[in-house]
């Protein structure tokens, strides 16, 4: 009985009707708007197989677009919602930092680098993926590396940390380069296709995506030399700091399970659609480092040395 007389004594002044908006109130940047909204917003690629693309049904999907939702069914149960609603917002390579920071999107689920300039007006998740930037040309052409482009045509997409490493690299390696710009990867590597572009520059893992549905797979080679080692992340907004530790812990438990490897399966060792292709891409010992000890670096040193055991073990499977 005490308690009761407690309880409706608190009630009668007021104390536990004030404890809903406060708690409601604790809610801040993305977590509060998804409460209040009831949907997150989704910024998604048309092009990046197999990362994030649109298949023969016009639905998005993907790598990338997997860990996006396992997020968001962390973020609905961390917020108590039987219901997120999920819009997908295409975005480019161009435009999909100025649509974070100004709010259109909440998580960029894609394939885009995390680098410590990038991080000055984004944030990150924990690394997803590691890549090498490598060439992608026709074997006819004899293009090994990067030296036996000198005086030819190099493509490269618009807003991709590629486009500005190779810019840099032409000046600086003297090897007067006409680098011509594509506005997403399908164009990038229809250059090369074409032959108006005899190498495109681009992340190794698109290159082999791009070269398993080309007409004639055969015709065409990736170069063994890497340019650079770097972290794929999910971009969120920067200066969030709630949103971004539901958002890492997220991935960080998915990394703990054997679902992340069932994921990475699927989409990098299995056919997927729409044609069946497989990109035969096995885990690199980099990655196993990434998913045992996730990270949201941007400093490639921190992907591009493996420790001598890891590589060892890796070997081993």
């Amino acid at each position: 009985m005490k308690l009761v007389k407690m309880i409706a004594t608190l009630a009668s002044i007021g104390v536990i009707g004030s404890m809903a908006p406060a708690q409601a109130q604790e809610l801040t940047g993305t977590l509060a708007k998804i409460k209040k909204s009831g949907s997150i917003t989704l910024g998604v690629r048309d092009g990046s197989i197999p990362f994030s693309y649109l298949d023969d049904k016009q639905q998005y999907q993907g790598y990338s677009i997997d860990l996006c939702m396992k997020i968001v069914k962390s973020v609905q149960k961390e917020l108590g919602m039987t219901e997120v609603k999920v819009v997908m917002n295409p975005v480019t390579a161009a435009n999909r930092i100025p649509l974070m920071a100004n709010g259109t999107i909440d998580l960029e689920c894609g394939s885009t680098t995390n680098n410590l300039e990038r991080q000055q007006q984004v944030a990150f998740a924990p690394t997803m993926f590691v890549i090498g930037n490598r060439l992608l040309s026709k074997k006819s052409s004899g293009i090994k590396g990067l030296a036996n482009m000198k005086g030819k045509t190099l493509v490269a997409t618009a807003g991709t940390t590629t486009l500005k490493q190779l810019t840099i690299l032409n000046k600086e390696q003297n090897l007067g380069m006409n680098i011509v710009v594509g506005k997403d990867h399908p164009e990038s590597f229809l250059m090369v296709e074409t032959g108006r572009a005899v190498a495109e520059a681009n992340d190794d893992i698109l290159l082999a995506s791009q070269r398993a549905n080309a007409k004639n797979p055969g015709e065409y080679e990736i170069s063994k030399e890497a340019l650079s080692v770097e972290p794929y992340g999910i971009m969120l907004r920067k200066d969030d700091a709630s949103f971004k530790k539901s958002v890492d812990a997220a991935l960080t438990n998915l990394y703990k399970t054997d679902d992340i490897k069932r994921i990475y399966f699927k989409w990098f060792m299995s056919p997927i659609p729409p044609k069946g292709i497989n990109m035969n891409f096995p885990m690199s010992p980099q990655m196993q480092v990434v998913f045992a000890k996730p990270t949201d670096s941007g400093d490639p040193a921190a992907y591009a040395a493996v420790p001598a055991a890891q590589k060892a073990a890796s070997k081993k499977k």
